[in-house]
């Protein structure tokens, strides 16, 4: 137990050590910056960088017309007339198929292959009084 705690205790020492990084000259290595860094920073660093590319890519996908190019992401005036041309089409495809029975009723009518529907209607009884 108290060997596990130390190795932890070690780690996190070893994310604040300070370290140095230093950028020469090749030429006549004059040091031209030198920055001291630690590990912990490095790694907060890295991580914001990394959350703020993400943020910036998501920006500009959401609030910029590049939306439209991601599949299933449509605009909402095409949605409307996608909708509108469902339902046309529907309409066409119900007034497509009464017109087929209609004309294949007429054809067997003149045919002579007529078949008597002895089945009784319930019709609803209309009220001809006026308000």
């Amino acid at each position: 137990m108290a060997t596990e705690d130390k190795n932890k205790g070690r780690s996190l020492d070893r994310l604040n050590h300070k370290y140095r990084l230093v950028i020469m000259n090749d030429d006549t290595y004059e040091e031209v910056t030198a920055f001291r860094l630690s590990r912990m920073s490095v790694y907060v660093a890295l991580s914001t960088l990394f959350v703020l590319l993400v943020a910036i890519t998501v920006a500009t996908v959401v609030f910029t017309p590049l939306r439209y190019y991601i599949p299933g992401y449509g605009d909402l005036k095409q949605r409307k007339e996608f909708l509108q041309l469902k339902m046309r089409t529907d309409s066409l495809e119900r007034a497509i198929s009464t017109r087929d029975r209609y004309l294949q009723n007429l054809k067997n009518v003149i045919g002579g292959n007529i078949q008597l529907d002895t089945t009784m209607l319930k019709v609803p009884k209309v009220e001809n009084s006026t308000y």
